[in-house]
This record gives structure tokens, sequence and C-alpha cells, in this order.
């Protein structure tokens, strides 16, 4: 049975990105929740693949349902179309829209096949994760676990200071002569 490898990157910023993997013979349907899960949003909007070639462009639409707007020709609904139907190219290409409000795009590359699926994982599932992720509904504030996490490996936390870090400006080598307890006035016998 194939193995798909697909991945992910959000349109904002090309270096957050994740890879799932799924069988050739699952469909859009586990995809799209494949994905959602990969990027830590949860499942409560409206959502579209559209088949795209290199230059990023919209092709025929896989849809989650069919929706109250007008199409040129009825989408696909995810849950009837299996991933494997839909590969026409080596480096197949979807672009997938979710929260139509929001507007969240992603765009979905095809960057490996393998003939093989390991045993240890369940399909579909996410095999790398580069980037933070986005926050589905608004920013994240500065308490994230994430930006604590960073903290902690890269030691960001003021106590930094005094592990012989100065702030910018200090120079530890100079001496002020009236700190050192020198008396300026020696050697020049009273004049």
């Amino acid at each position: 049975m194939a193995i798909l490898r697909f991945r992910t990157y959000w349109e904002d910023d090309e270096s957050v990105y994740r890879d799932v993997a799924i069988r050739h013979t699952q469909t859009f349907f586990d995809l799209h929740n494949a994905i959602l899960k990969s990027y830590e949003f949860d499942n409560k909007h409206k959502a579209t693949f559209y088949r795209s070639n290199d230059a990023w462009q919209r092709g025929r639409e896989i849809s989650l349902e069919k929706y109250d707007k007008a199409y040129r020709v009825d989408p696909l609904i995810m849950a009837d179309i299996t991933i494997g139907s839909e590969i026409k190219d080596p480096n197949q290409k979807f672009i997938y829209e979710y929260d139509f409000n929001k507007n969240w795009h992603f765009m979905v590359e095809l960057i490996q096949v393998d003939k093989e699926e390991n045993k240890k994982l369940v399909y579909p599932c996410c095999i790398r994760t580069e980037g933070i992720s986005p926050s589905q509904y608004g920013t994240k504030g500065l308490v994230d676990k994430r930006l604590a996490e960073m903290e902690e490996k890269y030691d960001l936390q003021p106590e930094a200071m005094k592990d012989g870090f100065g702030h910018e400006g200090e120079d530890e080598d100079v001496v002020d002569s009236d700190e050192a307890g020198e008396d300026t006035n020696e050697g020049n016998d009273g004049f």
C-alpha cells in the first residue's frame, strides 16, 4: 500500500510547515483532519481543497460539503474522494482553505511516496513539524507554553545577567580611581 507524504505550508510563512503521511486509499476528509490536528486547529469551520499546479492556480474543488455559493462545476466531496484518485503528478499540489471568515490558506505538496507503511504509525499522521503553528483565533500571548520552553532552552531569563554577562556599554576592565581607593593627590607634593 502506498504511503503519500504531503508537506503543508502555511501560506503566510513558508518556514512554518507540517509533513503529513497518509495512505493513498484514505480520503481528503482524513487529510483535512490530519492537517487541522497538525496545526492545532479545531474542526468547526468550512473547508475545501483545490487541485493545483506548479503555479498554485486553483483547479477542481474538493469540498467538505456543498456550500451556498456559485460553482462552475459541482465540487467533489472530501469524504467520497480518495487521495490516490487525485494524484496526477509526482509533485501533485493542492490548495487547502479553512475557515472562510478567517481565510486560512495552506499549500499542500506531495513530497514523497513510500511503498511500505511504518507499522508503528497510525495513518494519517504528522511526521514532521517545522516552525510555531499560527494561532487559529488571534495572536498567541507572551505566556504561551512554547515561549516559556524557548526561554528555558536558550536561558533568556534575567538570571543570565549574573553569569558574567553585563549590560551593553559596561566595561569591567576600567576601574574608577575613586572606587579603587587611591589617593589622587599622591605624588603631587601638594602643588
